[in-house]
């Protein structure tokens, strides 16, 4: 088995302990391999640390509820940043486990960090592949418990996190109302 298989079979293996199910799935393993679709559609010639980080980017989220940082805006920051301290650190270690080097193993944490979006490629990418996924297969229920202008707002926000390349695909590839669209229009 290649160091990319081992890599994800390990990743699938911790998101499997995921209690939430989603589609009868755990949650974490399901939106990993969505991640892994994503990633292989619109980036092909991904590298392993990109792929990787895409599989691994909700790894084990569960274990860190919301509900231990404080609420509000500044709450839920700190909440998303130690998940991406502990993303980046949890996948370095099965990348390690599965024979990868100590660089590409600090690239991984880099990436799910979200260090330098809008400046690295690499990282933007993983931003985009999320977009992606958020859009695709997120947003129909979670625009259903919001109010047309907190959704606008989100629209926009996500918009504003992807690669001008991604917002014309988005335009492309989905039927969005005309207010919603005009949010990925350059």
């Amino acid at each position: 088995m290649s160091n990319i298989e081992t890599a994800l079979q390990m990743i699938d293996a911790a998101n499997a302990a995921d209690p939430t199910l989603e589609d009868g799935k755990p949650a974490a393993l399901l939106y990993g391999e969505r991640m892994s679709v994503e990633a292989a559609r619109l980036f092909p010639d991904a590298s392993d640390v990109l792929r990787i980080a895409a599989r691994g980017q909700h790894v084990e989220r569960w274990l860190l509820k919301r509900a231990e940082f404080p609420e509000g805006k500044e709450g839920y920051h700190a909440w998303r940043r130690e998940q991406g301290r502990r993303h980046g650190a949890r996948v370095a270690g099965i990348m390690a486990d599965a024979g990868y080097s100590a660089e590409d193993q600090a690239r991984v944490g880099v990436l799910l960090r979200k260090e330098g979006i809008k400046r690295d490629p690499e990282v933007q990418a993983l931003e985009d592949i999320i977009c992606f996924v958020f859009i695709r297969w997120y947003f129909a229920d979670f625009a259903a418990k919001r109010s047309a202008e907190d959704l606008q707002g989100i629209v926009e926000k996500t918009a504003r996190k992807m690669s001008a390349e991604a917002r014309a695909r988005v335009l492309a590839e989905f039927d969005l109302p005309l207010d919603l669209a005009a949010a990925f229009t350059p």
